[in-house]
């Protein structure tokens, strides 16, 4: 998208946000050579979704977290900080979003009581991305404030297809004229 790997994009985001290079969590064989300089881990508990991703996130990351997926090419540092920091009252911190459940598990910050609450939902054969919510502290960062980081529809945008792709590549071209 604009010249640039999404995948490029998105760990640039989290860099800037966290200070840090961010943790690869992939489970395509070929995943090792998208980014060498990045720690790449395969899920732990594969075949469990998006949910057994973020559980991987949170096992293996040193400290709190925060996620992204890695096909939303337009989160920011700015947003990502945000979400950071609304871990100092919360277990979890995720936006508003527009979406089925009202926020947006895949751009999120999640803190060490996560683990237990979303293997628990393992377990139970739960996956839903937003299944632990019920056993922890959750904070949401209002759609007022997340409007100032961008529209929720941009943001959280996902690519999965060639037509997905075209689209944020226009929108992205759209965004970088009007500056």
């Amino acid at each position: 998208m604009g010249g640039e790997r999404i995948l490029d994009r998105v760990a640039r985001a989290l860099a800037d946000a966290l200070g840090t290079p961010p943790l690869l969590i992939a489970n395509d064989p070929e995943a090792a050579h998208w980014r060498p300089d990045l720690r790449l881990v395969s899920d732990l508990r594969p075949g469990h979704g998006s949910l057994g991703g973020l559980y991987t996130a949170v096992v293996e990351s040193p400290a709190p977290v925060v996620c992204v997926a890695w096909d939303m090419p337009f989160v920011s540092a700015p947003l990502l900080r945000a979400l950071a920091d609304g871990l100092a009252g919360h277990d979890a911190f995720l936006p508003w979003s527009p979406r089925r459940h009202g926020v947006e598990p895949m751009c999120a910050a999640y803190g060490p009581a996560c683990r237990e609450a979303m293997a628990a939902c393992l377990e139970a054969g739960d996956l839903r991305a937003v299944a632990f919510h019920p056993r922890i502290s959750v904070g949401i960062l209002p759609q007022f404030e997340l409007r100032r980081f961008g529209d929720p529809e941009c943001l959280f945008l996902n690519v999965n297809t060639a037509d997905d792709l075209a689209h944020a590549d226009g929108l992205w071209r759209r965004l970088e004229s009007s500056r």
